[in-house]
């Protein structure tokens, strides 16, 4: 299996569409966590007949369609409301997801536009994550140019979402849009030829990836990539491990040289992570090769990234 996932997210008003347009281009199967949204609850759908039993005959337009102004308005009035309108939402949201993802070729680049991906904590279940950026100021005045948005809407909008902090402790990639739209595709166009295209292939190879310096070098945050890192396996593995740690930081050097990798300078890091497993599990080979760390030749319990970006090595013992 060559798929990986890849979550693209930012802050409203940040770009993301330029992005996925240029990756769309470039043949990356797209799902739209908006798009599912509005689908799941269209006219004639069991998702909207759940909505008027929950809230009432009001949030219809005359037409019979969704009044989203009329839902919101009974919907946050309260923590009870909301969470009403998630529980019949967000069920049909992930089924419908779950049923792209199967449909995706083998060999895809799934590309899953998810504007609250942090704050959903929905990070670690993707192969890679790629944060669209802009500063406040250039989104507000986006908002309120193109779409027509009140500023006041725009500036409180922007602030009930994740800070730019909480952005760069979950990405991978860190793409800036405080340039024109044509280095934003440009950035996009470089980041598939350079490292989506290669990853994929390594993954549906089964092999580790040769980290390229300029690409590891460019991390949001490298302080991150290990927790990043132990995140991921956790939603790789899930109950098939019963503990994961970081247990070193060497060099990215070193670990090449152990891998039969080439790389310099030395000065740049990949973190050792530990797993421990549960007592005769089966298959973490194969679930650690599909999350994108296969094996190290001729290593029994040795695994390495299969992301040119991302160094990485995963050691297991049994429990």
């Amino acid at each position: 299996m060559g798929v990986i996932r890849l979550g693209l997210s930012g802050g409203i008003g940040a770009g993301k569409s330029t992005v996925a347009k240029t990756f769309i281009e470039r043949g990356a199967y797209l799902i739209d966590a908006d798009k599912i949204a509005r689908e799941v609850v269209e006219p004639g759908t069991p998702g909207l007949a759940a909505l008027v039993e929950a809230f009432g005959a009001e949030i219809l337009t005359d037409d019979g369609s969704l009044d989203r102004p009329a839902l919101a308005a009974k919907a946050f009035v309260d923590e009870e409301q909301r969470q009403k309108l998630n529980a019949i939402t967000h069920p049909l949201v992930g089924a419908r997801t779950r049923e792209l993802l199967e449909a995706a070729p083998d060999d895809a680049i799934v590309v899953q536009d998810i504007p609250l991906l942090v704050e959903g904590n929905m990070a670690p279940f993707f192969h890679l994550v790629v944060m669209v950026h802009a500063d406040a100021e250039t989104r507000v005045e986006r908002l309120t140019t193109a779409r027509g948005m009140p500023e006041d809407d725009a500036r409180a909008r922007i602030a009930a979402q994740a800070t730019d902090e909480q952005r760069r402790a979950v990405s991978d990639v860190w793409m800036d849009n405080s340039g024109t739209t044509e280095d934003l595709a440009n950035a996009a166009a470089t980041l598939w030829s350079e490292r989506l295209v290669a990853f994929e292939r390594n993954v549906r190879a089964r092999r580790p990836a040769q980290p390229l310096v300029h690409l590891v070098a460019a991390d949001p945050d490298p302080s991150t990539l290990g927790t990043r890192l132990v995140n991921r396996l956790w939603a790789i593995l899930g109950d098939k491990a019963t503990a994961i740690t970081q247990t070193a930081t060497d060099t990215l050097a070193s670990e090449a040289e152990t891998l039969g990798l080439e790389l310099s300078p030395a000065d740049l890091t990949a973190p050792e992570v530990s797993v421990t497993l549960a007592p005769a599990v089966r298959g973490v080979a194969e679930l650690l090769a599909d999350g994108g760390f296969p094996r190290v030749d001729g290593e029994v319990d040795v695994y390495a990234s299969a992301d040119p970006g991302r160094p990485g090595v995963v050691r297991t013992i049994v429990g």
